[in-house]
């Protein structure tokens, strides 16, 4: 693995025709998520493999594309950087993003990308923290996180790499894998148990829009009620979301 600073490097000094051609080609064709095709192969792959969920969940949220998510997605896979990214390179707004990356020595369809995170779900046992030192599930918990509704991807080619040549980014706002909950990335339940006003073929589609800044707000509204001035500027998502997916 070359170092950041010499990714950069011969990155920058790639022959303009190269790159030009592999840009213009099939297969970037076929992976590019400016393409809003391929936007609806990602959100829409994403939201059957959140259906197949098991147990089921009362609470998944809908995917939607995130276009600003995308766009961070697609500075970092250029970086050709094959570590998770600096938290401040995938905010939107305020508020930070899940990332999930997969690299191949040879050109894969997303479906093929995102099959390969959610089949980690084969070391996952709802409620449990696995057995193994070396279970990797935490792109099936991102995959799978309830309150991560958004969407933004991006694929890059990095022909100097020694041997992924392919690199896929996703991020997923907000983020999920919240330290302390990885074994329950959604309530299990009844499908749609939380939404049943707001559910389509099993997913809820009422997402609260605002975020809690701490995370016992739901004991701090009930305690001292969002009139409190501290609750209502910092508990913003118990406070505003009744109804909400939160």
């Amino acid at each position: 693995m070359f170092a950041p600073s010499t990714n950069f490097l011969l990155f920058s000094f790639l022959p303009a025709a190269g790159l030009s051609n592999f840009y213009l080609s099939p297969v970037y064709a076929a992976l590019s998520t400016d393409l809003p095709e391929v936007q609806i192969e990602i959100t829409d792959q994403h939201n059957e493999l959140r259906r197949l969920v098991y147990p089921t969940a009362r609470n998944m949220l809908k995917m939607v594309w995130n276009a600003e998510a995308a766009k961070n997605a697609k500075s970092w896979a250029e970086q050709c950087i094959y570590s998770h990214s600096p938290v401040s390179r995938r905010k939107v707004g305020n508020i930070t993003c899940g990332e999930n990356l997969y690299y191949s020595s040879v050109p894969k369809s997303w479906s093929s990308a995102l099959q390969g995170w959610f089949d980690e779900r084969d070391s996952f046992t709802f409620g449990v923290e696995p057995t193994s030192s070396n279970a990797v599930t935490g792109h099936y918990t991102q995959m799978v996180w309830y309150k991560s509704y958004e969407i933004g991807c991006s694929f890059a080619f990095c022909p100097y790499s020694a041997l992924y040549k392919y690199y896929y980014v996703c991020h997923y706002y907000p983020a999920g894998n919240v330290v302390g909950s990885t074994t329950t990335p959604y309530k299990k339940g009844d499908p749609c148990g939380d939404c049943p006003d707001a559910c389509d073929n099993v997913l809820c589609t009422n997402p609260c829009k605002y975020e809690d800044t701490y995370a016992n707000c739901g004991q701090l509204k009930k305690q001292y009620t969002c009139k409190h001035p501290f609750v209502l500027k910092y508990c913003t998502g118990s406070c505003q979301c009744t109804t909400e997916i939160q």
